[in-house]
């Protein structure tokens, strides 16, 4: 039934495709298939099925998995002949299985391609300057007969085979050191994501996003450990203020906060909280204000435009006695000519403030009643008017006198 049984004894590499060719034949009934299985103890990995139907020789391959942590060992391979009557004839081989030697790897991102040299069994390394962070996945070559190219990637925080999404390696600084990998049991290094607020570690969020919960104090200095540009981020001037020497001091008042550091944009995002949730305005007045709408957006309303996409919502930062604050400049963080955004209780839709509820004295903005070009509530900026563009504005909004009394000031500095 089967060609050189011999080739099959003599082994195969895992992670390879190995071809096979088999006779089959049936005087009396017309075949049907000819499976070709393979088994790692009981367990069946892979399966090749050929349609036979006339007698005599095919050819083809059945793949050989690839698995972390699966030691060097005997495979059965099993070839199953099936007529239309579903009879069956089945023989079977022992097939040595090895873990391939690579000779070298090769770390690709999206610039360059880095050569990993063979260390020892199983591992390898590339060793140069690099960056801090270095995304890329790690490809293995096609060693052997049958040998295929086997990628290694990033999926649900582990490194898998058969994947080409980026590793996330980082290390705590930029400079000489190594990226190393096993092949045998998928271990990589360096993971050192050490971005800290306050030596709270920022969990990992995605590639570009990383948050901590915390409890800040107002005026307390806060540390961020592990953001090698840090003096090139843009730094929120409601909930920070940074001196001279980059020092960085906490504005709102104490509280729990949600600290995320964004890296596409490179700035913080500080949103309120209520004990592990985030903060809602509460009936007495406390809690949280939200900000969602068109013509504002951080760091740059070009660049980050909150719009009406909820999840992007802005938290004003609470300064106190019911008080809650957004600083803006024109022309990077608000539109200097337009601008249609208003405030929520709430990161999302629900409780929102209208103009029956919220009143001004300013000249700098109006609040839309639906009849003069803004729905009630969603704050305008006056015909004919814009804001100076380059210039700071302080929007407080104070409900000291309860959530239906609310007064919004409006301050150019």
């Amino acid at each position: 039934m089967v060609d050189s049984p011999t080739q099959y004894t003599q082994g195969a590499l895992f992670g390879d495709s190995l071809q096979f060719k088999v006779n089959v034949s049936d005087a009396d009934v017309p075949l049907s298939t000819v499976k070709v299985q393979l088994f790692y103890s009981d367990e069946m990995v892979s399966e090749t099925v050929i349609r036979t139907k006339t007698n005599g020789e095919y050819t083809s391959k059945i793949y050989i998995p690839y698995y972390a942590n699966v030691p060097n060992g005997t495979a059965t391979l099993k070839f199953v002949l099936q007529n239309i009557h579903l009879t069956i004839t089945e023989t079977s081989y022992d097939l040595p299985l090895t873990r391939p030697d690579y000779p070298y790897l090769t770390l690709v991102t999206e610039d360059h391609e880095y050569r990993m040299d063979r260390k020892s069994l199983y591992n390898y390394a590339a060793t140069q300057v690099f960056p801090f962070t270095v995304k890329g996945y790690i490809k293995a070559p096609a060693v052997g007969t049958y040998g295929n190219e086997i990628t290694f990637g990033w999926e649900d925080n582990a490194v898998i085979n058969g994947s080409m999404t980026n590793i996330p390696f980082s290390n705590s600084s930029s400079g000489t050191y190594s990226i190393v990998f096993n092949t045998f049991n998928y271990q990589a290094a360096p993971f050192i994501i050490a971005y800290a607020v306050n030596g709270n570690v920022l969990s990992r969020v995605d590639d570009n996003n990383f948050k901590a919960d915390l409890a800040l104090t107002k005026g307390q200095e806060v540390t961020i450990d592990g953001i090698e540009d840090l003096a090139n981020w843009w730094i929120d001037p409601d909930y920070f203020s940074k001196d001279a020497s980059g020092k960085l001091t906490f504005l709102p008042i104490t509280g729990n906060y949600r600290i995320t550091a964004n890296f596409t944009m490179k700035y913080f995002i500080v949103e309120a909280l209520n004990g592990t949730a985030l903060a809602t305005l509460q009936n007495d007045g406390t809690g949280a204000m939200w900000i969602i709408g068109e013509g504002i957006g951080k760091p740059s309303v070009a660049t980050n435009q909150v719009g009406w996409t909820t999840e992007k919502a802005l938290c004003m930062a609470p300064i106190g006695n019911k008080k809650y604050q957004m600083t803006v400049v024109a022309g990077t963080t608000v539109k200097a000519d337009v601008i249609n955004f208003k405030f929520f209780y709430q990161k999302g839709w629900g409780g929102e403030f209208k103009n029956t509820g919220l009143t001004t004295t300013s000249t700098l903005l109006f609040i839309g009643d639906g009849t003069n070009g803004r729905d009630s509530g969603n704050l305008g900026i006056p015909t004919g008017t814009t804001l100076e563009t380059g210039a700071t504005y302080v929007i407080t909004v104070d409900l000291s006198a309860g959530n239906d009394k609310a007064v919004m000031t409006v301050v150019k500095k």
